[in-house]
């Protein structure tokens, strides 16, 4: 497994491994798939976007992106971290969180949040596992 910057190129493969879980679960809220253009335009203007290639192919990746727009938010940000279905269980997710932590520590960031719907009870528990805290429950917030 090869962790790596994303690239434009990649756009097409990373809109094959999101759109299931926009289409098919309640993990994102956001109902709309993405287009390889969108996620091209994501891979260029996030300041952290990273992918997990096995064997020359992308399986799954994170990024981040400023939690709020604002001089006062500069220093939080937002995680995503999507993982294929042939790719889980492989140690990718764990993979890619350390790198995106490292760069974001290198950054000079100050907080990582993870936004995990109620939905995602492997997600919850898998950031659990890497040390995110459980600040806040958000009843009636996001729907699909």
């Amino acid at each position: 497994m090869i962790i790596r910057p994303a690239v434009e190129g990649d756009a097409g493969r990373l809109a094959e491994i999101q759109n299931p879980v926009i289409r098919d679960t309640a993990i994102t809220f956001n109902p709309k798939e993405r287009s390889e253009t969108e996620m091209r335009v994501a891979v260029r203007d996030r300041p952290c976007f990273l992918v997990a290639e096995v064997g020359g192919r992308v399986m799954g990746f994170a990024c981040y992106d400023q939690l709020r727009k604002g001089p006062g938010y500069a220093r939080t940000v937002e995680h995503t971290i999507v993982i294929s279905e042939e790719g889980r269980g492989q140690g990718m997710g764990r993979a890619l969180m350390d790198a995106i932590v490292e760069h974001a520590r290198d950054a000079g960031i100050g907080s990582i949040w993870a936004g995990v719907s109620g939905e995602n009870p492997a997600g919850v528990a898998f950031h659990a596992s890497l040390g995110f805290e459980e600040v806040a429950r958000l009843p009636k917030v996001g729907y699909k």
